[in-house]
């Protein structure tokens, strides 16, 4: 299954065309990126993920309230916690080969606005017999109007079948995602092409020494209507 952070707050999404190096990312996300707490790991991997791009493109930010599902190693949880401030909050939903890494930051006063949401090992071993569809609804109803959906995943070829390339792969055919989220009731809201990597084969997993680290992405934002 692929993870997704829904963004629920104010109408606040627009369109954003960055221009090399003229673009500059608003002040609370730069604080963000260059929060001292940010471990060397973390930081070492940002050349690649572009934090700042995508969290501007996600349109976060302060004062708002994040869902961030599967949060992994909790490198967007903290960069999220900082963007939204003491005023904002992040609900971290992780697996349980997540939640140590993610408990962790929010125990760390430094990002006091994270709680952890934690799936138990009954809910996460149903995940690849969810009713994606239904889930997606779910995410619909949540979400308070003009609340934004923001998916950022890995890119299958063309046709893939979802289920068995997500399990397999853990890709994704992006014109399958948009398809299932539009049929929920969002609106397509843009995407960014600012992880694409056409050099990536799209046939081996996504953890291949390969191509981690520089797997084809896509980044797409829906918002529910207004």
């Amino acid at each position: 299954m692929r993870a997704r952070a829904a963004v629920a707050g104010l109408a606040m999404l627009t369109v954003i065309a960055v221009a090399g190096s003229a673009w500059a990312a608003p002040p609370s996300i730069e604080a963000a990126v260059h929060d001292p707490g940010r471990p060397e790991a973390d930081t070492a991997r940002d050349a690649n993920r572009k934090p700042a791009e995508t969290l501007e493109f996600a349109g976060v930010h302060p004062a708002e309230v994040v869902l961030e599902i599967a949060p992994g190693g909790g490198y967007f949880t903290r960069l999220l916690s900082k963007a939204v401030g003491p005023n904002g909050h992040v609900y971290a939903v992780a697996p349980p080969e997540m939640q140590k890494a993610v408990a962790a930051i929010a125990a760390d006063p430094a990002y006091a606005n994270v709680t952890v949401i934690g799936v138990g090992p009954e809910e996460a071993a149903k995940v690849p017999q969810m009713d994606v569809p239904a889930i997606d609804r779910g995410w619909f109803r949540m979400l308070r109007p003009g609340g934004t959906l923001f998916i950022l995943d890995h890119v299958a070829l063309p046709g893939s079948p979802v289920v068995e390339t997500a399990d397999t792969l853990h890709r994704i055919d992006p014109a399958a995602v948009r398809s299932e989220v539009e049929a929920a009731g969002f609106v397509f809201d843009g995407e960014s092409d600012i992880l694409r990597n056409p050099a990536d084969p799209h046939t081996v997993k996504v953890f291949d020494p390969s191509i981690r680290g520089h797997t084809d992405q896509f980044l797409f934002r829906f918002k529910k209507p207004a």
